[in-house]
Parts: C-alpha cells; structure tokens; sequence
C-alpha cells in the first residue's frame, strides 16, 4: 500500500508529539482514521480534545486522506 502525506499543528501541551525532526508533514497510509494517526504520533486518545480537518470540525473515527491539514488541540481549562 503507497503512503500518502497529511500536514498535521498540534496545539499548547501536544506539541511535544510533533515528530523529533521538526517536520509539520506526516506520512500516513490512505484511510487511516484520526484515531490511528493519534496512534501513529504516540498521542492518547484522551488528550485530543478538539480535531479539525482542512478547518471543519472532526472526530476520532474521520478518515484522512491525502493533502489533509490536521489540527489537534488538548482539553483546556478555565474559567
């Protein structure tokens, strides 16, 4: 199967997730779910509260496809 690449931000505390050679790109196989890619990146499920996809609101079962612009944001807290 041919690996397909997605441009993925992660926010505030998942930054530390970002791939060691600082790259913004992710390799990723065509219909791979959010919810592998957070596997994929060593993210728990539980610190990816907030998921976009090309700026619309997504969830952990949404598929990805080639070109995606992923953004990833932790719970926040506050008042």
């Amino acid at each position: 199967m041919t690996r397909a690449f997605i441009r993925i931000k992660l926010f505030a505390t998942l930054n530390k997730f970002m791939p060691k050679d600082g790259a913004d790109t992710v390799s990723f196989f065509p219909g791979m779910t959010v919810r592998s890619l957070l596997s994929q990146l060593h993210i728990p499920e539980s610190e990816a509260k907030l998921i976009f996809i090309n700026g619309k609101k997504a969830s952990l079962g949404t598929e990805l496809h080639p070109g995606d612009r992923v953004g990833i944001f932790p719970p926040v807290g506050g008042g």
